[in-house]
């Protein structure tokens, strides 16, 4: 089957035209036409993580099957996000206007946001405060990584996260999470998603400290 594959911005300008059309085996998906762009263009391969898919205009994971005819257009980050998406540890208080900035746009009809607070009593112990740290640089590439998952699960969505380090009092903000999509839903799921994997998989510890001593929480005491 052919399809045509359109080029814009950083790729229009890298591979020095606006579309092509390949020829691709019968069931391909999204992933398949990806691979063969990549070897065919090593700029695209290089970019892989780095931008999204649209199949006929429309935001798609990669597993999208794909049919002859169809338009894949490949998207890089948008005007006012930066090439590296929003997703970073911070030792000053992290700021939900700044995630807000990253995610909202005219086309997302639904924005959810979510904020981590530091609790006076964590399973049934008084807290004091508490310390985060971090491995900072893996913590932000797994962070990143889990926004792309997510966004390729629900496409037209987008993510952003601060995560704050350091000594913190009972109130303050640990995280932040602002989370997009054309409508409410999606949004509600990706900022759930999103809390839910990066307390599960980012290297982010945290000490708990009260009146009855100090424990690093999933270790014990």
């Amino acid at each position: 089957m052919k399809i045509q594959v359109r080029y814009f911005a950083v790729f229009r300008e890298r591979l020095g035209r606006e579309e092509e059309s390949i020829e691709l085996p019968e069931g391909a998906d999204v992933a398949v036409a990806l691979e063969h762009l990549g070897q065919r263009h090593p700029v695209i391969a290089d970019l892989r993580g780095r931008f999204q898919s649209a199949v006929n205009q429309a935001m798609v994971p990669t597993s999208t099957p794909l049919r002859d005819g169809d338009e894949l257009a490949l998207i890089p980050p948008v005007a006012g996000g930066a090439d590296e998406r929003h997703a970073v540890v911070v030792r000053e208080r992290p700021s939900l206007d700044r995630c807000l900035a990253q995610v909202t746009g005219p086309e997302m009809g639904g924005v959810v946001t979510f904020t981590g607070v530091v609790r006076r009593q964590s399973r049934g112990r008084a807290v004091e405060r508490l310390e985060y740290e971090a491995y900072a640089e893996m913590a932000e590439k797994v962070m990143r990584e889990l926004c792309d998952q997510i966004e390729a699960e629900l496409p037209g969505t987008r993510l952003a996260v601060e995560h704050r380090v350091g000594v913190l009092a009972v109130g303050d903000p640990a995280v932040v999470i602002a989370a997009a999509a054309p409508h409410r839903a999606e949004a509600f799921t990706a900022c759930r998603a999103l809390i839910d994997r990066l307390k599960e998989h980012v290297p982010i510890w945290k000490k708990e400290i009260g009146p009855d001593g100090a424990e690093w929480i999933g270790l014990g005491p």
